[in-house]
């Protein structure tokens, strides 16, 4: 027992260490809890820094609908315009059928598929939604999982860091 008076040199030997309340305990874990995330990220960051490998999710595709190819030419250039993308494509026109305001609609469509970072999708929603003629555009994006390593090399040197 004479280590545990050690450890608490200023309480006698027969009280022992006083433990930790559950307030403290309760503090450690948040702690832990909310640095996961940022540890996480930190870490796959280092180990795809030192193997060169990629890294699910860093990069995403944003679908972006739009009435005619004028507007979508124009969002193109505006999104290219503010570095939110490395590469938009403005695929031909599509039919639609959806729901609006109760009521089935019919449509042509062009689709824009915007290549960027995922870090950098909030920025590119708030963006379209403030230039876009439609009261809610079409802005969905999905991350990339994986790809040639060289393509999203390059997507990563054409978009700028937050």
């Amino acid at each position: 027992m004479e280590w545990l008076s050690q450890r608490c040199p200023l309480l006698p030997a027969a009280q022992g260490c006083p433990r930790p309340g559950r307030g403290t305990l309760l503090l450690v874990v948040t702690l832990s809890l909310l640095m996961y995330p940022v540890l996480r990220s930190l870490v796959l960051q280092l180990h795809s820094a030192v193997t060169g490998s990629y890294i699910s999710g860093t990069h995403s595709i944003a679908f972006i609908n739009c009435l005619n190819e004028q507007i979508a030419k124009d969002i193109a250039r505006a999104i290219m315009d503010k570095k939110l993308a490395a590469y938009v494509n403005i695929l031909p026109k599509s039919s639609a059928l959806y729901f609006w305001k109760g009521e089935l609609e019919e449509s042509t469509e062009i689709l824009l598929l915007v290549k960027t970072r995922t870090s950098k999708i909030g920025e590119l929603s708030d963006y379209v939604r403030s230039i876009h003629p439609f009261e809610i555009p079409e802005i969905i994006s999905l991350p990339v999982d994986q790809g040639n390593p060289l393509y999203l090399k390059w997507i990563e040197e054409s978009v700028p860091r937050d």
